[in-house]
């Protein structure tokens, strides 16, 4: 698995919900996959960023999908299904690794996505892009990311935006 560390600038860290709408819309016309971007038991940060992904522009609008639940196995036989044949929109919002999902991660949780992927899910994201901010906590979080996919072999690299 390719895991992608993006290092904020004090700008881009400012604008936070703009920089990940514009990650998503790269991630988007790179690749046909589809994307989940895993969020902390957050409801504020998950509506907030249901409220920006719906913003954009017109020419950039993304169209995504909240999940709810916390446990795809618990969830409605309708959104298994939709997981199951991919029927759900090019971008996920959540805060659990939907079972089966093989497309692009973009966390912004502290923990590394394998903490996400329990062994009965079948996930298998094929990429994993780690927002990293400038202040002195995101950085060590983003530390202990990166030597955890380290020892797991991942291929690793890194960006400063």
């Amino acid at each position: 698995m390719n895991i992608s560390f993006y290092i904020l600038s004090e700008n881009k860290a400012q604008d936070f919900l703009g920089f990940i709408c514009q990650l998503t819309q790269t991630a988007l016309n790179k690749s046909s996959q589809s994307l989940l971007i895993l969020t902390d038991s957050n409801d504020e940060l998950l509506s907030t960023l249901d409220e920006a992904l719906w913003a954009q522009e017109a020419a950039s609008f993304i169209p995504h999908q909240r999940l709810l639940g916390s446990d795809i196995e618990g969830a409605d036989t309708d959104v298994v299904d939709m997981v199951n044949n991919e029927a759900l929109a090019p971008v996920l919002l959540s805060t659990y690794m939907p079972a089966n999902f093989k497309g692009i991660v973009l966390n912004t949780t502290i923990h590394p996505v394998n903490a996400f992927m329990a062994t009965t899910n079948n996930a298998q994201p094929t990429r994993v892009l780690e927002l990293i901010k400038p202040d002195a906590t995101s950085v060590q979080e983003g530390r202990h990311k990166y030597k955890a996919y380290q020892q797991l072999g991942y291929e690793l690299s890194h960006f400063k935006v």
